[in-house]
């Protein structure tokens, strides 16, 4: 149960501070939802491809971090496509 509550705290701040570096803006839900999503992400590429399995919460807000800022490019890249 902590776990889980951890994991949404720590994605609410790397939402956040991908919101912030990525001049977006977000409700704190999107935040919450684009950390812990982008967290999930990067924690598959880099164990699948890489066989790092990160475990500490610093690697795990900067695994965030960049998955958050990689999915708002992802869907800025979608959304200058439909026009």
């Amino acid at each position: 149960m902590w776990g889980f509550i951890l994991a949404l705290i720590i994605g609410g701040v790397a939402g956040y501070i991908a919101e912030k570096l990525m001049k977006a803006d977000h409700s704190l839900v999107i935040n919450v939802v684009l950390g812990v999503a982008g967290a999930f992400i990067v924690n598959l590429i880099m164990s699948l491809f890489l066989g790092i399995n990160g475990g500490n919460i610093i690697f795990q807000l900067i695994a965030g971090i960049v998955g958050a800022c990689a999915l708002i490019w992802g869907y800025r890249q979608y959304k200058l496509r439909q026009g």
